[in-house]
């Protein structure tokens, strides 16, 4: 997508108000045009809710923007988390099925086989 030229280069954040990304971050941190791949949802969790978060699979659903799904991960918000750590994290681990690996998968079988070895010691 892009913007229109009116709101080009400017962000609004919560308790800062307006900024301007060029001026702040220089010319390589914008792009005139971008496909949206993934939303981000940062979730405000209670500690009932953090413990029913998928801890193996994580958060993950689909989202239709203009009749397009585009995949989307909840991140809990909570005291302590080191958000802008978690959002790339979220994005790299993105990346990385997208490009066909999975963590979750790579650690199951890491662990089915470690039962498997401790069954033919027995």
């Amino acid at each position: 997508g892009s913007c229109p030229a009116l709101l080009q280069d400017f962000l609004e954040v919560r308790g800062l108000g307006i900024i301007n990304i060029r001026t702040m971050f220089g010319d390589s941190a914008i792009k005139q045009e971008k496909y949206l791949r993934l939303i981000i949802r940062l979730q405000p969790m209670n500690d009932a809710e953090l413990k029913k978060v998928d801890r193996l699979r994580g958060s993950y659903s689909y989202t239709n923007v203009l009749g397009i799904p585009i995949s989307e991960v909840a991140l809990p918000v909570a005291p302590g988390r080191e958000m802008s750590i978690l959002v790339e994290v979220a994005v790299r681990q993105f990346i990385l099925l997208k490009k066909g690996y999975d963590a979750t998968e790579e650690f199951i079988i890491r662990q089915q086989q470690a039962i498997d070895k401790q069954q033919e010691l027995k």
